[in-house]
């Protein structure tokens, strides 16, 4: 690796949209007022007391693959789960329902009898939404609005159009949600921020301490170059599936039209078709 790059690394500030970073910070327990801070934006309720955090999920099934979810709790409140979805991809809905309903499952079942008095909360801090909603709530009920069952919701904040009030200094949201949008700032703009609230203050050192952290820098290293090599053979893999499927549509072509018009179809040279 040359040195440009990795001085280009060593200047690259990771904020809590990173699920990795956003762990480090509020899976602390000496951080636990910076959690209520967030839970509090989150659900519009204070959260007193968190009991417990970090549950694994799925390990009664071995078939099942291990998961962790961001940060999974046990407050005076309920369960509650935490996503960090710095992208929108189509299979984050259906992932997150599915180890959401994994845990309503455990919770609800209480020795041989079915109790709805443990919430089951999944908040969802998510980026790239382009939706028009600040938040959508999802519950399980029928157009009348009547729930199927009452302790079990989904919360999703569009961190987009939170990030939106911060840029068109909306000094009236920003006071309404800085411990969401702080999470996303850059160190200048958390210096901003941390001269009105004491608690951005704290995140702000909490997050540069992380930042400096060579284990941590390394993990995120390893794991973006993991994604980049993974992004690269999944395009590698599109476009060879992309010229098989052109071929075999040339193939079916070829004693149909000339090859010039096959050529122009199906985007193969005239030597590729001919070599058919």
């Amino acid at each position: 690796m040359n040195t440009k790059l990795l001085e280009k690394q060593s200047e690259k500030f990771y904020t809590a949209k990173y699920d990795r970073a956003f762990k480090e910070i509020f899976l602390n327990e000496k951080n636990e007022k910076l959690l209520l801070a967030v839970l509090k934006e989150s659900l519009h309720t204070e959260v007193m007391k968190v009991i417990q955090r970090n549950i694994e999920l799925n390990s009664g099934n071995v078939f099942i693959r291990r998961k962790y979810l961001d940060i999974l709790l046990e407050t005076d409140q309920g369960l509650i789960g935490i996503e960090i979805n710095s992208s929108v991809e189509d299979y984050l809905h259906p992932r997150n329902l599915a180890f959401q309903c994994d845990n309503y499952a455990h919770y609800t079942l209480v020795g041989q009898n079915y109790t709805e008095d443990v919430q089951i909360i999944q908040i969802n801090l998510t980026y790239g939404m382009k939706d028009k909603e600040l938040v959508r709530k999802y519950f399980i009920q029928d157009k009348t609005g009547k729930k199927y069952a009452q302790n079990f919701q989904i919360i999703e904040w569009n961190m987009d159009k939170l990030m939106e009030f911060w840029y068109d200094k909306n000094e009236e949201k920003i006071e309404e949600y800085k411990h969401l949008i702080m999470l996303d700032l850059s160190k200048e703009e958390l210096k901003e921020l941390a001269k009105r609230d004491m608690e951005v203050e704290k995140y702000m050192k909490e997050i540069e301490k992380v930042n400096q952290d060579p284990r941590f820098r390394e993990y995120m290293t390893k794991e973006e170059d993991q994604k980049k090599i993974y992004n690269t053979q999944m395009s590698k893999a599109f476009s060879e599936g992309e010229k098989e499927n052109s071929k075999a549509i040339a193939r079916k072509l070829l004693n149909k039209l000339p090859i010039d018009e096959i050529a122009e179809a199906t985007d193969l040279s005239k030597k590729e078709i001919e070599n058919l």
